[in-house]
């Protein structure tokens, strides 16, 4: 198997605090892999080193064999690292389609000034009529994005981020605050997700993990403490005494 996105001896500490500790970790090309831990585990900084929101005291990151520590988060996200957050970040005014057009014109280096004339631009009102039809938004497509239910919301800014056309998408807790109604809706559009984009899903709700997942690393006081396949990690009686067994929230 080909990794896509690579740490190597990763470590991150505040003063006297280590909130990473020699994580070397491979994400594999297409995968569903899923990153959990207890509370105070150390996954929203990993998260944030893997994005550039946090620089390393030491290590490497690597996309698609190619160092990015150094990288700024735009940068990233350029040569396709993308994140989804656990609570929604979307342009509350703005309608869906115009959310979908604003960041599928930045893509393609449009910008905002052209949004009165997105449609000129070739190619984008089928792409947004694909998005709006993968993740089930056409009847919503004109509202605004506050005013759309939580489920909803939570489908556009998973849509948003396939729209920028990322190789690696990294998801922090999808389904989190989405109510029940809404719950399976969100669960299949994230199992439909393109194959060739590779997930890194961080979540606490475990029937998802194992249902979306087929490779799982655990995480404990900032360090790897154990990996596998979902049937390895469901077994393992170190992985139940410290994680599922346990507090499931962060």
């Amino acid at each position: 198997m080909t990794a896509v996105l690579e740490t190597r001896h990763l470590n991150k500490a505040f003063g006297a605090l280590k909130a990473t500790t020699d994580v070397t970790f491979r994400l594999e090309r297409g995968a569903r892999h899923a990153l959990i831990g207890p509370n105070g585990a150390g996954k929203t900084t990993f998260i944030n080193l893997l994005t550039g929101v946090l620089t390393p005291s030491s290590g490497e990151i690597l996309l698609e064999g190619k160092p990015i520590t150094s990288l700024k988060r735009e940068s990233r996200v350029q040569r396709g690292l993308v994140r989804t957050f656990q609570i929604n970040q979307l342009f509350g005014q703005l309608s869906v389609v115009e959310s979908l057009a604003l960041v599928i014109a930045e893509r393609m280096g449009h910008g905002w000034n052209l949004m009165k004339g997105i449609g000129r631009i070739r190619g984008i009102d089928a792409e947004i009529a694909g998005l709006l039809a993968d993740f089930g938004l056409d009847s919503v497509a004109e509202d605004r994005c506050a005013d759309l239910p939580y489920g909803k919301q939570r489908l556009l800014e998973i849509a948003l981020a396939i729209a920028l056309k990322p190789r690696v998408l990294l998801m922090d807790e999808p389904a989190a605050g989405v109510p029940e109604a809404d719950r399976q809706e969100v669960l299949s559009r994230l199992a439909a997700l393109p194959s060739d984009v590779s997930i890194l899903l961080i979540e606490h709700d475990m029937d998802l993990v194992f249902t979306f997942a087929s490779r799982i690393s655990v995480l404990v006081s900032g360090a790897l403490f154990a990996e596998g396949t979902v049937d390895e990690i469901a077994h393992d009686p170190r992985v139940r005494e410290v994680y599922l067994g346990g507090a499931h929230h962060d």
